[in-house]
């Protein structure tokens, strides 16, 4: 099981299908910068497009914060191509084509009974520690404004109380 502050589980040569192409990434490409890496159970599906659209009609937001987007799923690049290029054109970012289950297994989010990843998204610190794990189910998506205010509160490095957002007060520094 994956734990907070821990180092997130590396991965090198994934395939990933980008706007019209194919290409390889590994984690170290990220090194340095804030990473969103969120999992979805498949292409061609009812809720997952609702989020890819999300987490896309905000990227230019996470670019600001200095975070990438990536996300994942059991599905092919080339079903991922299909579905992409027919269904969401507005998505930018990559999304990962994680076929052999070694990167869904390796982030706990695997579902053994039918070989699909489970919703998981995690937030990654420029030094490569996991920060943030939120997993639901399959037939929920997740809110992309929180994800957002998420990722803004662990970049104060302070104590941020519930609800809190940029601009107010925060309750000291971590320790």
């Amino acid at each position: 099981m994956l734990n907070l502050n821990q180092i997130a589980p590396s991965f090198e040569g994934v395939t990933a299908y980008q706007k019209d192409g194919f290409k390889k990434i590994s984690l170290k490409d990220y090194q340095g910068k804030w990473l969103v890496l969120f999992f979805y159970p498949r292409d061609f599906t009812f809720v997952c497009p609702t989020e890819i659209k999300a987490f896309a009609a905000h990227e230019a937001e996470f670019n600001k914060l200095g975070a990438s987007l990536l996300a994942a799923s059991t599905d092919s690049e080339w079903s991922h191509k299909a579905w992409f290029e027919r269904d969401l054109p507005e998505v930018n970012y990559p999304v990962l084509a994680d076929t052999l289950h070694m990167l869904a297994r390796s982030y706990d989010v695997y579902n053994m009974e039918d070989g699909s990843a489970n919703r998981g998204l995690f937030i990654i610190d420029p030094d490569q520690k996991i920060r943030y794990i939120i997993m639901s189910d399959g037939s929920v998506g997740r809110s992309v404004t929180e994800t957002l205010r998420v990722l803004e509160a662990l970049q104060t490095g302070e104590r941020c109380p519930a609800d809190w957002k940029v601009g107010e007060l925060t309750l000291g520094k971590a320790s």
